[in-house]
């Protein structure tokens, strides 16, 4: 039992990632739309590449989108809306309207002629109210049909045997103008202006009720196609109604395929594909990139970002497949970038982006598109934390994307008519929530305890707390580690390393000396020598525990670890040689481990220079009256012994680029210490 749990324990890693990599094919399989593919890949435009497709079996023929959404329209155009009629209201104007006529009217000079008016009064108001008076205009043809509700009776009738308010006194004049009251026209107008009320609306919730009731019944489909038919013959165009009929077969496939019959077949086919992707990044990690594959957190951060975009993804096609654009899927390499490096960041963007052609219509273009876009970012982005390289890089993606979606149409349609600027606009709202990256790094870096060249800036400036506290205790240290940081970065820029790294790697990797900054060089003054006091063996205990130090200081500070990285290895396992040939002098018998740094030696690029960087600004402080030919010899020494130590052993660093650093290291030394002319005094 003991030997399995050990042998558990000493493959915790590789569980970890098996584990991992059996979840993440469950979570993408299942958010997967529930349907087969089809098996043939076509596009509209081009001709067909198969041999003669024939129909495996009776199916209908799809409706087009404009089709369908022409019918709706037609549908909504001649639908009969209700409006209601209040009786109440219309009753009760015929009520008050003898009281009110003798307000109005009582002038007449005759009884006979009054009683001759209020009955062409009377007769007018029934024709007002014979089917009402709209509370409002809504604008209908005059011609259009209409169900006007009385009660519990509809009658149908046309739009234009409504009044509005407007044509009610329009009616009047008219009315009064060809009768005998000609003369008491402002009378009988301010007479149905005081009881004629509007009694007639429309009732919304009925109209809409009846125009979802009609819109439901619009087909999907038109026609059909007989089994055993041709559909289409190799090298046919495909397009008009062909496209139309594969669209159709395409359909009917895929949703008779997905049966419960079939259903664990299908899913087995996609958990193969998705780990074949999955496996092949895996397997890139493992041979190019070894430090990020032993890191279970890195691997763990890459996989949710290729879940995140797999997941919103799905959601956006299964709400609506138009939409799928509007998806930011720059932001995967732009982070992965941001992280690592530019290699693994378009490598996992092309592996989520095949991915997601399982999901997404229009494979192909799809996949095309966004593997572009993919390169442009990896190209276009550099020094992401600088905000104008960021929108310049949006600026060129949302273009790239913009054009050749158009050339896609073309391709298409035959020419650039009814190009669909709804899509054009899903790319630059895209390119706007691309702009999201930064907040995104932030949170990442807090949840998955990374480091961004964004927080490097930040660790970068000298008026920082740290920094600060180490240039008020140990100036001269202070000042050694900014004339590394300036070697190291120009280093870096020449064999293409990560300068900014190094930069803040040079300025934190002396940090421990402020715990005793009088036993180092740099920082003691005229008065005297700590050392002198102490045996070799104390002093040289002195000088390795400031790598210890600084460790301790860093984490107290939460300095992320791939800073600490640099206090670690910026001494390798070299010996404190001083103080060890000092003790030798005295003891033959000395132990050389006693006078060695802990390590681990570099093993990267970057602390590979630091490491290089250090020994040679520290050790140029003993040069006396430099020549070109005596930094040049001093340089190859320094950097010798270190190779003949096997101190780069571990580092990604090759001869070539070595070499390189050295010459840099030759010129920057030969400016500092580059000869003056005297002046009189």
């Amino acid at each position: 039992m003991k030997r399995i749990l050990s042998k558990l324990y000493r493959n915790q890693s590789s569980i970890y990632k098996v584990f991992l990599l059996i979840s993440m094919i469950a979570l993408i399989v299942y958010l997967f739309p529930k349907g087969g593919i089809f098996k043939y890949e076509f596009t509209k435009g081009k001709p067909w590449q198969y041999e003669n497709l024939y129909a495996p079996f009776d199916f209908a023929i799809l409706k087009t989108k404009a089709e369908i959404e022409e019918e709706k329209k037609a549908i909504e155009e001649n639908i009969i809306p209700y409006f209601e009629y209040d009786t109440i209201i219309a009753n009760k104007a015929k009520d008050s309207y003898d009281a009110t006529f003798e307000n109005y009217l009582n002038k007449f000079p005759k009884s006979s002629t009054k009683k001759a008016a209020k009955k062409f009064g009377r007769k007018l108001l029934n024709e007002f109210y014979r089917y009402g008076v709209l509370t409002t205009d809504y604008s209908y043809n005059d011609n259009r049909q209409i169900f006007l509700n009385k009660g519990t009776a509809a009658e149908a009738i046309n739009y234009a045997q409504l009044l509005t308010t407007k044509q009610l006194t329009k009616q009047i004049n008219n009315r009064v103008d060809n009768s005998d009251f000609v003369n008491y026209k402002s009378d009988f107008l301010a007479l149905f202006y005081d009881i004629v009320k509007p009694n007639v609306k429309l009732n919304e919730k009925l109209t809409q009720s009846t125009l979802e009731s009609e819109l439901e019944k619009v087909s999907t489909t038109r026609g059909g196609v007989s089994k055993n038919s041709r559909i289409i013959a190799k090298g046919e165009m495909v397009e008009g109604e062909k496209f139309q009929i594969l669209n159709s077969l395409k359909s009917e496939y895929e949703s008779q395929v997905w049966s419960d019959k079939n259903f664990y077949w299908i899913v087995l086919g996609y958990s193969v594909l998705i780990a074949l992707a999955l496996i092949m990044l895996m397997l890139f990690l493992h041979k190019y990139r070894r430090d990020i594959y032993e890191n279970n957190t890195q691997v763990t951060f890459i996989a949710f970002n290729i879940l995140l975009m797999t997941l919103i993804t799905t959601l956006v096609v299964k709400y609506n497949s138009d939409y799928i654009y509007i998806v930011p899927l720059c932001i995967l390499p732009l982070i992965l970038k941001a992280f690592f490096d530019a290699r693994l960041g378009l490598f996992t963007h092309i592996i989520t982006v095949m991915i997601l052609g399982f999901v997404v219509p229009n494979s192909y273009e799809y996949t095309f598109l966004q593997i572009i876009a993919g390169i442009v970012t990896i190209l276009s982005i550099s020094e992401s934390f600088r905000r104008a390289n960021l929108f310049i890089s949006v600026g060129q993606i949302t273009l790239v994307y913009i054009i050749a979606y158009i050339a896609f149409h073309i391709i298409h349609e035959g020419s650039v008519d009814n190009i669909d600027f709804k899509t054009v606009s899903l790319f630059v709202i895209s390119g706007f929530a691309t702009l999201m990256v930064h907040p995104l790094i932030y949170a990442y870096e807090k949840i998955f305890g990374l480091v961004s060249d964004v927080s490097l800036l930040e660790l970068s400036d000298t008026n920082s707390g740290l920094l600060k506290e180490l240039s008020d205790k140990a100036p001269g240290t202070f000042h050694h580690s900014l004339n590394v940081a300036n070697i190291a970065e120009a280093a870096a820029n020449e064999i293409g390393a990560n300068a900014l790294l190094v930069r803040v790697g040079a300025l934190y990797h002396d940090i421990g000396k402020m715990t005793n900054p009088t036993y180092f060089t740099e920082n003691q003054s005229t008065s005297g020598n700590p050392h002198d006091v102490l045996s070799p063996k104390e002093s040289a205990k002195i000088i390795i525990n400031h790598v210890i130090r600084g460790i301790e200081i860093a984490k107290k500070n939460n300095l992320p670890d791939r800073v600490i990285d640099f206090i670690r290895t910026h001494h390798g396992t070299s010996t404190v040689y001083y103080f060890y040939t000092k003790e030798k002098e005295a003891n033959e018998n000395v132990e050389v481990e006693d006078f060695q740094y802990p390590g681990p030696k570099p093993f990267s690029k970057e602390t590979a220079i630091l490491m290089m960087s250090d020994s040679i600004e520290a050790a140029s402080k003993s040069l006396k009256n430099p020549t070109s030919s005596l930094i040049e010899k001093f340089v190859e020494k320094i950097i010798n012994k270190q190779m003949e130590d096997e101190q780069f052993l571990n580092a990604n660093i090759t001869f070539k680029e070595i070499q390189q650093i050295k010459k840099v290291f030759k010129r920057k030394l030969t400016n500092i210490y580059h000869l003056r002319i005297e002046y009189p005094e």
